[in-house]
């Protein structure tokens, strides 16, 4: 059974529409700029429209009957190409702020040569991403949507009151984000406490993330898709809603510079050919010294979000939209 007739209440149909128009709209309206290469922050916005768009299609996928083509995946795999590019605009602005005057000369004249390097594989990146755009997948995906916009269809459980079915909707993301293993990076148990481990040295913490750097950036992902959603429906709820989605982004901030820091000193090892430790020793600590200020951000957020009172009134916010 499916509906042809957009909802005219705010039900859940009417935000699954809202949600899947905003985000497509916000798409289409960087492409050009993207195209054009003139400005940073059309990638930025583009991929997160797109990312955004993802999570609208697939979190609203029961409430509507939306094209085979639209789907996670495919947009999934569009979000990756201009998630690429977008890495090594990062990685350009690092290095260039790491070029500092009183850095030793010979690791000025490094960073010239990382940079170098970086320019021809954001090239190719770009190249990429350019194709995607003439590429019949990526047009089709396109056309589908604006069809679908103009004809919506939805699936019975569309005309459900959204109050009804917010709840049910999030709390399994909630859920996974709140038992995601990464929150037990850098503790350990006594007598069936979780203890998060204050004071550690630089070298300590670098031992750790060489362990379980992988870890943190996936509760980083699982930060981002739970705030992804849960902003859907902030106009839904309380200001305590709001300020845990604020959180959410400090906690995917943060991580998510460790984890930029990380894959910086892994690029330019692999420029290198060799330990960034021995080559590039002043540059080395620096990264070092960022992920240790990161490190002690992180902490307080990590033990606020392992309290039972915490976890609990996160469920609680969600259980009771305003």
């Amino acid at each position: 059974m499916s509906l042809a007739v957009e909802p005219k209440v705010e039900n859940f149909g009417y935000y699954a529409y809202s949600a899947i128009q905003k985000h497509f709209k916000k798409t289409l309206k960087w492409e050009s700029e993207v195209k054009k290469d003139k400005d940073p922050e059309a990638l930025h916005q583009m991929r997160v429209g797109m990312r955004r768009l993802g999570t609208a299609t697939s979190r609203f996928a029961i409430a509507v009957n939306l094209p085979k083509v639209v789907s996670d995946k495919n947009i999934g795999k569009i979000a990756r190409r201009l998630g690429n590019l977008r890495d090594l605009d990062v990685l350009k602005e690092t290095l260039e702020h790491l070029s500092q005057p009183q850095l030793p000369k010979k690791e000025r004249q490094f960073l010239q040569t990382a940079l170098d390097a970086l320019e021809k594989q954001r090239e190719e990146a770009l190249a990429d991403v350019r194709d995607t755009f003439k590429d019949e997948h990526y047009k089709a995906i396109k056309q589908a949507l604006k069809k679908w916009l103009d004809e919506p269809n939805y699936q019975p459980l569309a005309s459900l009151p959204m109050q009804q079915v917010l709840p049910d909707l999030l709390l399994p993301e909630v859920s996974n984000f709140l038992l995601h293993p990464g929150w037990l990076v850098g503790t350990e148990i006594e007598e069936h406490q979780i203890v998060v481990l204050h004071n550690w040295e630089a070298k300590k913490i670098e031992k750790e993330l060489a362990t379980n750097s992988k870890t943190l950036h996936s509760l980083r992902k699982q930060a981002k898709r739970t705030r992804y959603q849960m902003e859907l429906f902030s106009d839904l709820y309380s200001k305590t809603y709001t300020a845990y989605i604020a959180e959410l982004k400090s906690i995917q901030d943060i991580l998510g510079s460790i984890q930029d820091s990380i894959v910086l000193a892994e690029w330019l090892e692999s420029i290198l050919e060799s330990e960034i430790q021995t080559q590039i020793p002043t540059i080395a600590a620096l990264l070092v010294e960022n992920r240790y200020q990161m490190w002690q951000q992180w902490q307080p957020l990590q033990e606020r979000y392992l309290q039972c009172k915490t976890r609990q009134d996160l469920h609680f916010t969600v259980l009771h939209p305003a």
